[in-house]
């Protein structure tokens, strides 16, 4: 079986294609492909077993990431929360995989990692390196049966708490309300120990995805307190990031902010709300999305090739990293994720 490459950007025939497979997702589709192009010079590819000028029956989007600070290597795909391997022949996902990890043996690469969301036929060489919680809501059920599904204390008083506030939400992708999210956004990353990512990566994404995107604001007598992005593709919206000033917490901004989207989605007839992935140890996120009723299931990382040493390794990088980055000041902070986005992808 052979397996081909082709441009998921200039070839329609992708894009086609996840219009008629269930399981595509926004981190598949060309524009969020072009935009980790533009903005980190990334090169997505699709690989399939269905030859040149036939109808694609599988593919997976890859990038070939290089970096001579982590490595050069091959990622399904970088900045995504999942991206399953799309087909309905399991001999044929397997081939692909199997593909990838003769492109590590043969070429200057690292390793290949894929993160498929659910429990996607891999070849054998595979190993998991990261196991992250998984959230969904759905959204068939009324407004009032989802309200009702919300935790009553963390979730429901912190929505009415918002009300009697006055908050105010705004939703669009201009330019003002951008530069309102990413303060917001810089502010939490700087409390988690973490550089926000660059501010051209969103107005890429925002150029690349159009109407697909959308930022919502919180704000308390015109100042913003609270921000999320979201992404559409198909029945799905998509959570992909938030901030929020810590100093008005108490006022249920996000509560607030992810209510309102869910009566958006439910308004534009969306049948999913994907909270993305969160890490085990982030406790207080996992909570939140457990009290707004979503379910959760595991999303597993796979990578060949991959060592136990290789990812305690990259654990203590990181958590030395943190430790430095919490007291950068803000200039220093959004200069080095400009930089090191770039290479850990």
């Amino acid at each position: 079986m052979s397996v081909y490459q082709i441009d998921p950007v200039q070839d329609p025939r992708w894009g086609e294609f996840l219009g008629r497979h269930p399981h595509a997702s926004v981190f598949d589709c060309p524009a969020w492909l072009e935009a980790l192009r533009r903005t980190y010079d990334y090169e997505p590819f699709i690989l399939t077993t269905s030859p040149p000028g036939a109808e694609l029956t599988n593919g997976l989007p890859v990038c070939r990431i290089r970096s001579w600070l982590a490595g050069h290597r091959l990622v399904s795909v970088p900045f995504s929360d999942h991206c399953e391997p799309l087909g309905d022949r399991p001999e044929e996902l397997y081939e692909i995989l199997s593909f990838l990890t003769r492109q590590v043996e043969r070429g200057n690469w690292r390793y290949v990692e894929v993160r498929p969301r659910s429990c996607a036929p891999l070849a054998n060489a595979f190993q998991a390196i990261r196991t992250y919680h998984f959230h969904k809501l759905d959204l068939s059920p009324s407004l009032e049966e989802l309200f009702r599904r919300f935790h009553k204390a963390s979730v429901q008083r912190k929505i009415r708490r918002s009300e009697r506030e006055g908050l105010t939400c705004e939703a669009g992708a201009s330019e003002r309300l951008l530069a309102q999210f990413y303060h917001l956004l810089r502010m939490t990353r700087r409390r988690h120990g973490v550089p926000p990512q660059p501010l051209v990566w969103f107005r890429n994404l925002i150029d690349c995805l159009g109407e697909k995107v959308t930022i919502y604001v919180a704000s308390k007598d015109g100042k913003p307190i609270a921000s999320i992005l979201t992404l559409s593709f198909k029945e799905t919206v998509v959570y992909k990031y938030g901030g929020s000033d810590a100093r008005y917490h108490n006022l249920g901004g996000m509560p607030f902010l992810f209510w309102r989207t869910i009566q958006e989605a439910k308004n534009m007839a969306f049948k999913e709300f994907d909270l993305g992935r969160s890490d085990p140890e982030n406790l207080g996120l996992v909570t939140f999305k457990d009290h707004l009723g979503a379910s959760r299931s595991a999303l597993t990382y796979y990578r060949y090739p991959a060592s136990k040493a290789v990812r305690a390794a990259r654990d203590w990088k990181l958590q030395a990293a943190q430790r430095m980055l919490a007291h950068m000041p803000d200039p220093v902070l959004a200069l080095a994720g400009k930089f090191l986005y770039k290479h850990f992808g």
